[in-house]
C-alpha cells in the first residue's frame, strides 16, 4: 500500500512527516494446510464453517475421498442446522465441481448417510435442475465457437456425469465416452431424467428394468 503513494518533500525529514499519514495494512494468513485435522475440528464456529475448513484443508491432498466418510457426523450437524439443506448443497456442489471420481462417490455415500432416501432424492433433484441450467449456459457459451447444439449437448453430458457420480453410479470409461460423444440433446435429456431415479447405469443408458416394464405393459 505504501508504494502507491509518492510522498511530497525534498528531504527525508519532510517525507517522514507525510509517511505517518500513509495507510499501512497487514494481511492475516490462515494456512489450513499447516493445521491438523483435530485442531480444525476444535475451532469455534458453526458446523458449516468447520466442515468448510476441513474440505479446504484436504481438497488438494488426495486424501479427501477417504476423509469424507469420517466427517458424516459433521455433515449431519450442518443438515440439522437452520437452512441446513441449502448449506449442505453448497458443500456438495463444491465437492462435485472440484473433486475427482473417488470424491464424487464418497460424496454420494455421505449424502445418503445423513439424509433419508426421500430427502436425498430431493436434494439431488435440486442439484440436477441446477446442472441442467448450467448445461444450457455452457451450451450458449460454447455455441459461439462450436455451434449451439454441440455446446448444449456437451453441457448436458457433463451434467449427466456429475449427477451419476452424486448417485454413486459407477461409469466405465466406455460408457463415459459414449455419453460425452452423444450429440443428440433429446437423448441426453432422457438419460438425465432416468438418472434422477435409476440405481444402475443400464437403467439410464438402455432403459434397464424400466424398459422391460414398458414392453410388458
Amino acid at each position: 500500500m505504501e508504494d502507491l503513494f509518492e510522498l511530497p518533500g525534498d528531504s527525508e525529514e519532510e517525507r517522514k512527516r507525510w509517511r505517518a499519514w500513509v495507510p499501512r495494512f497487514e494481511y492475516l494468513l490462515d494456512d489450513l494446510t499447516a493445521e491438523r485435522e483435530e485442531a480444525l475440528k476444535a475451532r469455534p464456529g458453526p458446523p458449516l464453517v468447520r466442515l468448510a475448513w476441513l474440505v479446504l484443508r484436504y481438497g488438494r491432498t488426495g486424501e479427501l475421498a477417504s476423509k469424507l466418510p469420517e466427517w458424516v457426523g459433521l455433515f449431519a450437524q450442518v443438515q440439522a442446522a437452520p437452512e441446513g439443506a441449502e448449506h449442505l448443497l453448497v458443500v456438495i456442489r463444491y465437492l462435485l465441481w472440484t473433486g475427482d471420481k473417488a470424491v464424487h462417490n464418497a460424496t454420494g455415500q455421505v449424502l445418503h448417510s445423513v439424509l433419508d432416501e426421500q430427502r436425498a432424492e430431493e436434494l439431488m433433484r435440486s442439484y440436477g435442475e441446477e446442472l441442467i441450467e448450467q448445461g444450457r449456459q455452457q451450451g450458449l457459451e460454447q455455441g459461439l465457437v462450436r455451434g449451439r447444439e454441440e455446446g448444449l449437448a456437451r453441457g448436458r453430458a457433463e451434467s449427466l456425469l456429475r449427477i451419476l457420480a452424486l448417485r454413486g453410479i459407477h461409469v466405465e470409461e466406455g460408457a463415459r465416452q459414449r455419453i460425452l460423444d452423444c450429440t443428440d440433446v433429446d437423448t441426453l435429456d432422457g438419460w438425465f431424467d432416468r438418472a434422477l431415479q435409476a440405481t444402475t447405469l443400464s437403467e439410464v443408458l438402455d432403459g434397464g428394468a424400466h424398459a422391460s416394464r414398458r414392453k410388458d405393459s
